[in-house]
């Protein structure tokens, strides 16, 4: 990725005004311009997702839905391991990144995998059928996320899995094992991400722990491109929906 490409995802990012009265229009308004350099220049601010693939499972014929899928890009993250999918449904609500999930899919030959425009709070997915769901820096973009939460937990199979990896404050009063954040982290992130529509919130986490059963929590900070000093909290959530 050039330094010109870096500063023009850059100035999408933090400089160009976000227009549109609907969620779907603010967030195609957001990503049209960057869509092509979208994956180069996140891969140094969006942690942790890398982790979260290698540990979630890939059972021969099972279903996956990723929602906010963006590109794509996570279905490349479980390398051969995708063609152990029966089918796969990459969900999102910008076109702009859709196309360019489109063109990853042609260029591939993934014929087990296919694009959803779909609102995630609202999917046409039957109740129960859904082996895997997972969530990478999107629930911080959806208005309503608890909603898409519930989303995830109506079309998951009881036994199946989800994994998160997103931005996030802790509560002042964390429960007991997870991380407590000071007032400047807990006040400075999502004054800074509201600008790019973006709310990392101090209730992902205990949501997630109260629908799902944990399989695995890690909490840490991750580098921002072009920002020194000063890192923001992200974590990795896998849970698992009760059996029966």
């Amino acid at each position: 990725m050039t330094a010109l490409s870096q500063l023009k995802t850059l100035y999408h990012l933090t400089l160009s005004p976000i227009r549109g009265e609907t969620h779907q229009e603010r967030l195609d308004s957001f990503y049209a311009g960057q869509a092509e350099d979208y994956d180069e220049f996140r891969k140094r601010m969006l942690h942790g997702r890398d982790e979260l693939f290698a540990e979630l499972p890939t059972e021969p014929g099972a279903s996956w839905v990723d929602m906010g899928s963006g590109t794509g890009m996570n279905a490349e993250r479980f390398g051969d391991r995708l063609q152990n999918f029966g089918q796969v449904t990459l969900a999102d609500l910008s076109e702009s990144l859709l196309e360019v999930a489109d063109n990853r899919i042609a260029s591939r030959g993934w014929r087990n995998v296919r694009t959803l425009h779909a609102d995630i709070t609202r999917l046409d997915v039957p109740d129960d059928s859904t082996d895997l769901v997972t969530f990478t820096y999107s629930l911080t973009m959806v208005p309503d996320w608890f909603a898409a939460v519930r989303e995830a937990y109506r079309i998951l199979k009881p036994g199946g899995v989800i994994g998160v990896a997103d931005f996030y404050t802790g509560r002042k009063f964390p429960a007991e094992g997870l991380k407590r954040h000071s007032w400047f982290t807990r006040s400075l992130w999502p004054v800074w991400f509201a600008l790019d529509n973006v709310h990392p919130s101090p209730d992902h986490v205990p949501y997630l722990m109260s629908l799902f059963e944990t399989v695995s929590i890690d909490e840490d900070y991750g580098k921002l491109p072009w920002v020194p000093i000063i890192k923001p909290p992200y974590y990795r959530f896998v849970g698992r929906k009760a059996a029966g």
